[in-house]
């Protein structure tokens, strides 16, 4: 009885961490997968959404742009200030997306007409395209930022300020 209990221990701890490790090799820390999600959430919160369309097992400036940018806590801290992020994955191992990304990814990467990888596009709670960046962003997190708090302040949104002391 104790042996079945361990084993179904250490089953239900494999498949959690099969799981983890599926989700965390699509989506950065920060980040999330659901656009649907996003438009909801920069609907409420005033923010436009960052959607990075990435190929994340193959596309060596993905990986370059995910490990300098999109993982930095200093760049997602500041970007969520005005921004949903949303990590648009076509990776050539499907089995690392979860059945949501399987099904949605692609018909944004045709929405958008992704045509190379990566790509940043902001885009408002509607999905209307403000911005374009094509390619890997030189520069690292806080060039990217400076870029990305012009397109905001184009479209008007402002981070809420923290209250003094």
């Amino acid at each position: 009885m104790r042996l079945k209990v361990i084993v179904a221990a250490l089953c239900a701890a494999m498949v959690v961490s099969s799981f983890a490790a599926k989700v965390s090799k699509s989506v950065p820390k920060g980040w999330i997968e659901d656009f649907a999600a996003a438009q909801k959430t920069a609907e409420k919160e005033k923010k436009l959404i960052l959607l990075a369309f990435s190929g994340s097992d193959w596309c060596g400036w993905c990986v370059k742009m995910d490990k300098e940018v999109y993982s930095d806590k200093k760049f997602i801290q500041k970007a969520k200030n005005k921004f949903v992020l949303v990590m648009i994955d076509s990776p050539q191992n499907k089995d690392i997306l979860t059945k949501l990304a399987q099904r949605e990814n692609p018909k944004l990467v045709s929405k958008y007409s992704i045509r190379g990888f990566p790509c940043s596009i902001v885009v408002k709670a509607n999905g209307d395209e403000v911005k374009r960046f094509g390619g890997y962003q030189r520069g690292g997190p806080d060039a990217f930022l400076e870029k990305l708090d012009e397109v905001a302040e184009s479209e008007g949104i402002v981070a809420e300020q923290a209250p003094k002391k």
